[in-house]
């Protein structure tokens, strides 16, 4: 579960490789991440849920 999770949020370049200096703009580029990939994957669960209706 962790090495998906990492494998997941690796896919944002600017988190695989640390720019950013100050830890609170690293850390709102992990929530943004982690909001991307949760918002991708209710949108793809709710598609193949309307279609298979």
């Amino acid at each position: 579960m962790v090495e998906q999770t990492f494998a997941l949020l690796h896919q944002f370049k600017r988190l695989a490789v640390r720019w950013e200096r100050r830890t609170e703009l690293h850390d709102a580029f992990v929530s943004l991440a982690c909001s991307l990939i949760c918002w991708r994957r209710l949108k793809k669960h709710s598609h193949a849920r309307a279609t298979s209706s």
